[in-house]
């Protein structure tokens, strides 16, 4: 499991412990950009023969956070790696669910908009603006599934390799969108599993307008090349 931490002081100890509740047999990666309310140094006094601290210099986003554990991941010969946040919203309680489905797919979504799947403490602005979103990705991309940006999923590692043999460009939560296409482009196989998605009650969201319109931006020019190829 990777954790990218920035600032989750307040959380990250009750995601770990909840992790270890579940009793599934992982091992954690906390990938920490040197925040500044000391996340870091919690992480060192959590690390132990399952846990693991990759610490960074600076703060440069949550693709290559995650780029950075996948590829520490590659190096330690894991198998199947699992991208969770770190501020409580993702509830390890559901994790069996992606290890059911692993010998199925090469990528398995946690989908808060589909049966089962629910989304907690949002307000009716924020629900529209993440069903928005994954819906305009969905068409622009010509992709057929119903939560492109979401942050909980299970990866085989055939599928990390295509991620960076086909040279990510994005590094906010875009990030999740183009490893979806990244997926269908090489013709790997995707499956869904619904999630209880429950905003965070401690520490502040790193969603940004700047964000935003990067995966916004993305989506657009990926969907017009798209469109060109077709043609």
């Amino acid at each position: 499991m990777i954790i990218p931490t920035y600032n989750e002081s307040a959380n990250i100890i009750d995601v770990i412990q909840r992790i270890r509740a579940t009793k599934v047999d992982v091992d954690i990666l906390i990938v920490d950009d040197n925040s500044p309310d000391g996340t870091g140094e919690i992480a060192d006094s959590l690390a132990d023969s399952k846990t693991f601290v990759l610490h960074r210099a600076n703060k440069s986003g949550l693709g290559p956070a995650y780029l950075a554990g996948f590829s520490w991941g590659l190096d330690s010969g894991y198998q199947y790696f699992v991208e969770m946040d770190a501020d409580g919203s993702h509830q390890p309680e559901e994790l069996s669910k992606f290890f059911e489905k692993r010998s199925e797919a090469d990528l398995v979504l946690g989908t808060r908009w589909m049966p089962g799947g629910k989304v907690l403490n949002w307000p009716v602005s924020r629900r529209l603006i993440s069903r928005f979103g994954t819906r305009y990705a969905s068409i622009a991309l010509g992709l057929p599934f119903r939560d492109l940006t979401s942050g909980y999923r299970l990866l085989s590692r055939q599928l990390i390799n295509d991620i960076f043999e086909s040279g990510v460009t994005t590094i906010g939560y875009g990030f999740q969108i183009e490893i979806v296409k990244i997926a269908a482009r090489n013709k790997r196989t995707i499956v869904e599993v619904p999630i209880t998605f429950i905003e965070r009650v401690a520490g502040n969201s790193k969603m940004s307008r700047k964000i935003v319109f990067e995966a916004w931006r993305k989506t657009t020019l990926w969907g017009l090349q798209r469109t060109i190829y077709r043609r």
